[in-house]
């Protein structure tokens, strides 16, 4: 396998219908993983439909409901329906946030892929000053939210024992892995389509650690990745669990550095 860095300037991508078709690809994909997100999979889908950010470019949004026990899926598909910029993906199983991603990710075509969070604790505006900054550094492949930069806006913080863990979470990782972001789990991320082509199909990882594991091989691939502060507001009703997930995030972490060596060298060969 080898791997093309050739820079792709964003300059004349955009496109100003909205509306996608299987011969005009989206300048934008956005990848939104969900599970068991009945109770507001449809305020996230009516905020896409009214969001101004997005009405001067071509761009789709793919659903990935993982397995769920409510009526996520169902919702997503009746709420989309006559909908051309959507795509809901219904997963057979119940994998992990990681699995979710990796498949709206290797479905999405357009030329910057996004993925957010169901519950939009980052909202939609900060779209806008990713594109910039790509538009503006042909250099940049990645660009992720960072809620620990002092220009970042937090709107409501976590409780103090889950931002604690959180903060503890993110040294060990640093200091496992030497991945040098501050915030890995920020669920606001941005990849030029160079970068997601190639860190998407060697992802393996399918729970809460997989943001450690793409960033792990974006270092190692050696693409260029920057934080840029956001605004935030920590939402009711989170999927982790704060003591088993962050066992289990540790166990993936502590595997992470192994994986990501076993993947590039099969890439090799």
């Amino acid at each position: 396998m080898s791997f093309d860095r050739n820079t792709a300037k964003l300059v004349g991508s955009r496109n100003l219908n909205p509306n996608t078709t299987d011969d005009e690809p989206p300048f934008i994909s956005i990848v939104i993983p969900a599970y068991n997100e009945a109770s507001r999979i449809g305020a996230c889908i009516a905020a896409f439909q009214n969001c101004s950010e997005l009405s001067s470019y071509r761009h789709e949004v793919i659903i990935v409901v993982e397995k769920s026990s409510d009526d996520t899926l169902a919702i997503a598909e009746r709420m989309t329906t006559g909908h051309g910029s959507f795509k809901v993906i219904g997963n057979r199983d119940h994998r992990g946030k990681g699995h979710a991603v990796r498949t709206g990710m290797l479905a999405a075509r357009g030329d910057i892929a996004f993925f957010m969070d169901a519950d939009l604790s980052t909202p939609l505006k900060e779209i806008t000053p990713f594109l910039a900054r790509f538009e503006s550094v042909p250099e940049v492949d990645i660009i992720i939210g960072n809620r620990q930069h002092p220009d970042s806006a937090i709107v409501r913080r976590q409780s103090a024992l889950r931002q604690g863990l959180g903060q503890c979470f993110n040294f060990v990782l640093r200091r496992l892995t030497g991945i040098r972001v501050r915030d890995t789990q920020c669920g606001f991320k941005a990849f030029r389509r160079r970068a997601r082509e190639t860190i998407f199909p060697l992802q393996t990882i399918s729970g809460f650690a997989f943001d450690v594991e793409l960033l792990l091989l974006a270092t190692q691939l050696g693409f260029r990745v920057e934080d840029r502060p956001v605004e935030w507001r920590n939402a009711d009703g989170s999927k982790v669990h704060i003591v088993r997930d962050s066992v289990r995030m540790l166990r993936d972490a502590l595997r992470v550095r192994a994986a990501v060596a076993r993947t590039l060298e099969r890439a090799k060969n």
